[in-house]
């Protein structure tokens, strides 16, 4: 694939609500016209909220949701349906030419079952029905981005039978954006990426830095999926991986935040214009 795509990952905080889907739709077609885009979302506190209207809870470890039938039945309701549909048509109504897709079209999420999953803490997690993918099923991907198309991938996977699977969005676009050679991999939410001590941005974080957090605790919750997620497309030759703050005027490729690197040529610095207007510096 060219190495001109883009893989976005948008937070579920980030499609909370109509105005909110609006606010991103029209900077991701303007990055559209520019370069070959994917879009993968996730949309967990809509999925926890339904899980809520149905009478469940939501459980997590480390920032990974445990998933049973009910909060698969509720992914696929919000993710699949009520989610993708919006962002689809939010970024039509701008001018882009959005299709909606899951990871079982095309088989472009195809999972395996997750292992049980070995948290901070040092405890085994079943996660239930989690995927992890496994995977390189591209060519739908790239047959629409070639017609000109925005493919918009909702975090539900597939495994071999056929048996969709929750997965982690960051986790999906991590992967979507190293099996398609992707130039970028851009993982917005509502933060400024990794944050230190300060609450300041960090401007670079390499590989052992990301491994010294997730091994310390320093990392948790949902950034620890995160870092994991960027460290794989890193790995798997992605050129610029960043953690960005979506909610900034420039869109949710435009925002300050963490750019990820294998080797830090010079340390971690506070990050301030590294990634501006939908660009990240070389």
């Amino acid at each position: 694939m060219s190495a001109q795509v883009t893989v976005i990952k948008l937070g579920g905080e980030l499609l909370e609500d109509a105005a909110a889907i609006r606010n991103v739709a029209a900077p991701l077609v303007k990055l559209a016209a520019r370069r070959s885009l994917v879009v993968v979302h996730g949309g967990g506190r809509a999925v926890d909220a339904e899980l809520r209207a149905r009478g469940q809870a939501a459980r997590f470890v480390d920032g990974l949701r445990v998933t049973d039938e009910a909060a698969l039945d509720a992914a696929v309701a919000v993710l699949a349906g009520r989610n993708n549909t919006a962002l689809v048509a939010a970024i039509c109504a701008e001018g882009g030419r959005a299709v909606g897709l899951t990871g079982a079209d095309g088989a472009i999420g195809l999972c395996e079952r997750a292992r049980d999953f070995t948290s901070v803490a040092g405890d085994k997690v079943d996660l239930g029905l989690v995927g992890h993918p496994v995977g390189r099923n591209t060519i739908l991907l790239e047959d629409l981005l070639a017609l000109g198309y925005v493919p918009v991938v909702a975090s539900i996977g597939v495994d071999a039978d056929g048996a969709l699977l929750n997965v982690n969005a960051d986790t999906l676009a991590g992967h979507l954006a190293a099996s398609l050679h992707a130039r970028e991999l851009i993982v917005a939410g509502t933060t400024a990426g990794v944050l230190d001590g300060a609450g300041e941005s960090i401007a670079e974080l390499d590989i052992d830095d990301v491994d010294g957090m997730t091994a310390s605790g320093t990392a948790h919750s949902g950034m620890v999926a995160k870092l994991a997620a960027c460290r794989h497309a890193v790995l798997g030759g992605v050129d610029r991986v960043a953690i960005v703050d979506g909610r900034s005027a420039a869109g949710p490729a435009g925002g300050r935040g963490t750019r990820i690197v294998a080797q830090a040529a010079s340390g971690i610095q506070r990050l301030d214009e590294d990634i501006t207007s939908g660009e990240m510096r070389a």
